[in-house]
């Protein structure tokens, strides 16, 4: 076997590990994609989740909340109580009861308001992909994401030759998207266990000295389920280019869009704040920075 034989079989190698792997990510990572970014309410319908949250305000997080309610009213009253020895300021008694009152009721429909803010996100959301839907005629998902995608980069022959520009364009868009699997698998856990603690949340803005966290929770929870939002208008530009030419502009375009869909937490983090999602290049570090 010649040298230039040896060389066109080690390509083809190369090659097919390439083809193999990439058509693998676009198999099965598009239609997950759309399932962990566009949340809906159906993220409280898990039985298991359910039984944590619980169903009534005499089990489940609720229940313990209650409990934590109970035990901010005798806070007050030894506070109250000792402020007069101490001549400490202290909030008004009738102001701290109208809030307490305010906070429970709240709280022990909490899950029931929440409900209905992530509907609204993802209503907002969907919307967007519908308008963009019926002014393209083309579903405007990550699943309908690797069709423009295999349109816009041409291969020849059906095949994939990585060490051409449009193969590394190709590998370079793929391993993108794997990449925002994790940030938005992460982003999902985040919305878990500020759901989880929702009740907590409400309870604290019953206190002065506590409000803090009540403020913090929201705009970690807005900024987080805001994302979906971002992601729809992003998508909608992507499918609102001309990708029938194969002109290198349009290529450079989608790339653009993708690495837009890469920092949509952190365009999010810088104009309302909350918490970042960004995955690292090893995967197995996630940096989550503090609200600022």
């Amino acid at each position: 076997m010649d040298q230039n034989n040896i060389t066109q079989t080690i390509i083809d190698t190369i090659n097919y590990i390439f083809e193999t792997l990439l058509s693998s990510i676009d198999n099965s990572l598009y239609s997950l994609l759309d399932s962990l970014t566009f949340i809906n309410s159906d993220i409280l319908s898990d039985k298991n989740f359910e039984a944590i949250l619980g169903t009534s305000a005499s089990n489940g997080i609720i229940l313990i909340a209650n409990s934590f309610l109970l035990g901010i009213i005798l806070y007050f009253a030894i506070k109250y109580l000792l402020a007069h020895f101490t001549f400490s300021n202290i909030e008004k008694p009738h102001s701290f009861i109208i809030k307490l009152i305010i906070c429970g009721l709240f709280m022990n429909f909490s899950y029931f308001i929440l409900e209905q803010f992530i509907n609204l996100i993802y209503f907002t959301s969907s919307s967007i992909c519908e308008l963009g839907e019926n002014l393209f005629n083309k579903s405007i998902s990550f699943s309908e994401l690797i069709n423009v995608l295999n349109q816009t980069v041409a291969i020849e022959d059906n095949s994939l030759n990585i060490f051409s520009l449009d193969g590394l364009i190709k590998g370079t868009l793929s391993i993108s998207l794997l990449s925002l699997v994790f940030s938005y698998s992460l982003r999902y856990i985040l919305v878990k266990i500020f759901i989880l603690i929702t009740p907590f949340a409400i309870l604290s803005a019953s206190l002065n000295s506590t409000s803090w966290f009540f403020k913090s929770w929201f705009k970690n929870l807005f900024s987080l389920m805001f994302i979906q939002i971002l992601v729809a208008l992003v998508l909608v530009v992507l499918f609102s280019m001309d990708y029938s030419s194969t002109d290198l502009f349009v290529k450079f375009v989608y790339i653009g869009g993708i690495y837009a869909l890469i920092r949509a937490n952190s365009i999010v983090k810088d104009f309302i704040g909350g918490l970042s999602t960004t995955v690292t290049q090893n995967v197995n570090k996630f940096s989550i920075l503090n609200t600022k």
